[in-house]
């Protein structure tokens, strides 16, 4: 699943940002199908991302900072948000001093990021406690963000830096949010706090299959209705307002129908190359991140062929494009040993260069500034 979220990703990210406007007509249904299943993609990469890595921090018997898992989780985290900035800076605006806007920007690494280390700290929160409390504060934490989704969209978080409000706010240009796109990593948290628990269970698949497609068009297809009554009994205006914008329950059953269906296919799944595409997701990510969109240098696709593109040049670039991202990053996985080596060496060398040239730079200071102290003595000495 994660393998087709982040192939899902490049081709999105490809077509949306180069296809001319003129081709992006809703009533078209190859354009609108397109579209939808866009739509559809992050929420299941956050969804999928909480659940491998809650099912790999529960599997080990460790509790609390016994369990490895919690320290590699936060190094993790730290290390994606890490990530996510680098992607957004420009090297040549460092050289000159300056960090433009758009480095505080926040986008999918910064909220995953952010979404280990809220499932960390109520793991940490809960261990003491009923089995059953952690699963129950994650479900509570998506119900709440999709739930209030209408009233603090509304917040301005005026006269906060831009750095932290980003993370809250898109109105500066960030493209996700940790509100309310946590919930869905949170989500993901608590079906893999099920599946741990259930995995045991005789017929587990069709049981889930049946569960997945249920919740899932439950929520697809009726949540909004179902809104609409609630607010019909108990008056709550919010409810409503919940309604007018329905994309996040919506969503979250579309993930829910994305799980059947891969659950349905699974043998077809288990392949040496999804597999290796999954586990490589981040390096994918930052690849198609500097191909595309020029990081580090601003020199990318992006920049050249922005909303430029007929369908006939685009749907063949997109598949051109999630090929070779794909492929580059394998290739580093199989070579990341020596490739860190060579990194390393080379940053050794500029090491060195630097530290001869230092040395350089003081004998000659120290050899000036003899001499000027030497004619110096000799000046005083005449005078």
């Amino acid at each position: 699943m994660r393998a087709w979220a982040i192939l899902m990703m490049l081709q999105g990210h490809f077509i949306d940002g180069l296809l001319d406007p003129v081709f992006r007509d809703p009533a078209n249904p190859v354009y609108s199908t397109w579209l939808y299943f866009r739509g559809i993609t992050a929420p299941v990469f956050f969804t999928v991302s909480g659940f491998i890595f809650t099912y790999l921090l529960l599997r080990h018997p460790g509790q609390g900072t016994e369990n490895p898992r919690v320290r590699k989780g936060v190094r993790r985290g730290l290390q994606l948000i890490l990530i996510g900035y680098l992607l957004r800076s420009n090297l040549l605006g460092l050289l000159d001093g300056v960090i433009y806007p758009s480095f505080y920007l926040v986008d999918v690494l910064h909220c995953i990021g952010m979404a280990l280390l809220l499932i960390i700290g109520v793991y940490q929160l809960t261990r003491k406690s009923s089995a059953w409390l952690f699963p129950a504060l994650l479900l509570l934490i998506t119900a709440g963000l999709f739930l209030f989704e209408p009233a603090y969209k509304m917040w301005s978080f005026e006269g906060w830096p831009a750095a932290f409000a980003n993370y809250f706010t898109k109105a500066n240009g960030s493209v996700f949010t940790i509100i309310p796109w946590v919930g869905y990593t949170a989500f993901g948290a608590f079906l893999a706090t099920a599946f741990r628990r259930y995995g045991g269970t005789a017929n587990l698949y069709p049981k889930s299959i049946a569960l997945s497609l249920l919740t899932g068009g439950a929520l697809a297809w009726y949540s909004s209705d179902f809104f609409i009554w609630m607010a019909g009994v108990t008056g709550w205006e919010h409810l409503n307002r919940v309604v007018e914008n329905n994309y996040l329950f919506i969503r979250l059953g579309d993930v829910l129908l994305v799980f059947a269906v891969f659950m349905l296919l699974r043998g077809l799944m288990k392949k040496p190359l999804f597999l290796r595409i999954g586990q490589n997701t981040l390096s994918i990510y930052v690849i198609h991140f500097v191909i595309l969109y020029g990081s580090l240098t601003g020199l990318g696709i992006y920049r050249f062929l922005h909303h430029s593109l007929t369908p006939g040049w685009v749907i063949p670039g997109a598949l051109t494009f999630m090929v070779a991202c794909t492929w580059l990053s394998l290739v580093y996985d199989a070579n990341a040993a020596r490739i860190r080596e060579g990194l390393t060496g080379i940053l050794y060398a500029m090491r060195a260069i630097l530290e001869r040239g230092a040395a350089m730079l003081y004998r000659g200071a120290r050899t000036s500034a003899d001499r000027l102290v030497r004619l110096i003595s000799r000046a005083e000495s005449r005078s």
